[in-house]
């Protein structure tokens, strides 16, 4: 099995911090670029699981360096380049604290507050008489807040506005680019007959004081996807839809017991199992993208990654 990337440690020129998110280690340089690292670290229900995925942060990286190239005439976003297969080097900008989710159908924790007799998510009301997996009228937005530690919690546009968080000029735009950069997706996605279920964007300013798209988009672990064909059939029929994303994971967790609540242990990880998390990637970035996966030389991963940034560094 191929080398995993777990975590980095690099210390470039001009370094002023590095954050360890649950996936990506981010460098802050100088407070001009940040690197943006993609590790093969994989997390469910806000939990870090033990074992890493091969070629899992090259799948995000290179996902969502397509998406952000493809949207940025809708919405400036903050990739320079991409240096290496699990690396994008942006501009710097200050996160805001929320998370911006949009959904366009009612699956995943949404249905599950839903079938619990939640009829109001995130502030948005929501019908009665829904299935699951079914589409809204509406695309809706749900935020949650951007956790530093454990889990993201839900959160009211009127609370993020009472809060502070985000000043309420820059909240308008936000979700004005979050409607039609998700709109986009499900374009680009229905050309490869799939659909756009849901999907987070985060978003940031910059020096210059404009509102920036960041971090990634439209990938497997920030995004669900369906495929199209059978979909109506399958709703009409009462089945499942066949998934696009990292469902199958959390699934497996459920079945084996584990939900990310306190006391549980997660399941035991087996080569066999993380082998098929790993080909499921990779099947994932081809049927997103419409390209082969090239897998990225891994015999050392580090100094691969190492060189490929300060070589970027030292040429800007």
């Amino acid at each position: 099995m191929a080398n995993v990337l777990m975590k980095t440690s690099f210390l470039f020129p001009g370094q002023k911090s590095l954050y360890t998110g649950k996936v990506r280690d981010v460098y802050n340089i100088s407070d001009k670029f940040l690197v943006m690292i993609a590790s093969d670290r994989i997390s469910a229900f806000d939990v870090v699981l033990p074992k890493g995925i091969p070629y899992k942060g090259q799948v995000l990286n290179q996902i969502a360096s397509k998406f952000l190239d493809a949207t940025n005439d809708i919405c400036p976003n903050w990739k320079i380049a991409s240096p290496d297969p699990n690396v994008t080097i942006g501009r710097f900008c200050k996160i805001y604290p929320v998370e911006m989710i949009i959904r366009g159908y009612l699956t995943g924790s949404s249905w599950r507050s839903y079938q619990k007799g939640s009829r109001v998510i995130c502030g948005v009301a929501v019908p009665d008489g829904m299935k699951e997996h079914q589409r809204f009228a509406h695309p809706i937005i749900t935020p949650t807040t951007k956790a530093a530690e454990g889990h993201d919690e839900d959160i009211t546009e009127a609370e993020i506005l009472a809060q502070g968080l985000i000043p309420k000029e820059d909240y308008d735009l936000i979700k004005k680019f979050t409607h039609a950069i998700f709109q986009r997706g499900t374009e680009m996605a229905a050309q490869k007959g799939l659909i756009l279920v849901d999907t987070k964007y985060e978003f940031g300013k910059g020096h210059d004081g404009k509102i920036y798209l960041c971090d990634e988009i439209h990938t497997p672990d920030s995004s669900r996807y369906f495929y199209l064909e059978g979909y109506e059939e399958r709703q009409a029929t009462g089945q499942q839809q066949r998934q696009l994303s990292k469902e199958f994971v959390r699934e497996w967790l459920m079945a084996n017991g584990f939900m990310g609540k306190e006391g549980q242990q997660v399941p035991e990880m087996s080569d066999a199992w993380i082998k098929e998390i790993s080909d499921r990637y990779i099947e994932l970035y081809e049927g997103i993208t419409g390209e082969k996966f090239i897998r990225a030389e891994s015999t050392n991963i580090l100094q691969r990654i190492e060189s490929n940034i300060l070589n970027f560094l030292n040429n800007s």
